[in-house]
């Protein structure tokens, strides 16, 4: 029995099982006894997982992918099985912390990001494969042409770490582009707390218009008087460092 890769799903199944093995060593497993693995496929990565010191759960829509995961692996019982992760409630599936990892669908990846950022407080680490533009633009730096809106909310609460490349190779099928495995380890930086939708308004507007300075980017946003002569105002979105967000983010907070 094998499942078929259905591209409505973005399904690229891994086949090199020392990568598979590398991706799971990945997390840290330090206190964690929940772990989230979304997009199992055909348990190329939960075959290892399964070995560690922790509880596994699937998060898997395709039908077929879970009646093969139910056959192979029988450790997996039915409440292990959790559905759509794109859909779940995380605080009310799980208790206390838990820790993601996959083998990502490309067509869902900055929704899976995003998600993870969302559940900030509950989800302390994850590793995960994602298309190369997308991990290289989760851990880009300043001044750089993959730094953006992905980069800054998610290295807010997280340190970023690209880990390794992965080819197209050693997938079935293979994709058209390389994979990036990186790793979220959360980190959380001072002055963020209580001001995070702000923060996302003032991130998504500086890098709408990324080519003009942040004087005409915030525009809309209604700026501060006390803050529209700031020295960030001459600069560009993608010169301001995460820190340099947030910082402006809470002054932006207290002159409003």
């Amino acid at each position: 029995m094998s499942v078929r890769a259905k591209k409505h799903l973005g399904q690229h199944f891994l086949t090199d099982e020392n990568i598979a093995k590398n991706i799971v060593d990945g997390l840290s497993y330090e206190n964690k006894n929940q772990i989230l693995e979304v997009g199992p496929g055909m348990g190329v990565l939960t075959k290892y997982l399964l070995e560690k010191d922790a509880e596994i759960f699937v998060a898997e829509i395709d039908t077929e992918s879970i009646e093969y995961l139910k056959s192979h692996f029988p450790k997996l019982e039915e409440q292990h099985f959790i559905g759509d992760f794109l859909k779940l409630n995380l605080a009310e599936s799980f208790k206390g912390q838990v820790s993601i990892i996959g083998n990502f669908p490309y067509n869902i990846s900055s929704q899976i990001l995003f998600k993870i950022i969302d559940y900030y407080d509950q989800v302390p680490e994850m590793v995960g494969m994602f298309q190369k533009e997308v991990a290289e633009r989760t851990a880009a730096v300043p001044r750089t042409k993959d730094y953006g809106i992905l980069s800054v909310l998610v290295q807010a609460l997280y340190d970023v770490k690209y880990l390794f490349t992965v080819h197209e190779n050693v997938f079935n099928p293979p994709p058209k582009v390389k994979s990036g495995v990186i790793r979220l380890t959360r980190n959380p930086k001072e002055g963020l707390a209580g001001n995070e939708v702000l923060f996302k308004r003032i991130v998504k507007a500086g890098f709408g218009q990324r080519r003009k300075k942040l004087s005409n980017s915030w525009k809309a946003l209604d700026i501060p008087e006390a803050l529209k002569t700031h020295e960030f105002m001459d600069k560009r979105a993608e010169e301001l460092s995460v820190e340099d967000f947030i910082a402006f983010t809470k002054l932006w907070k207290e002159h409003s």
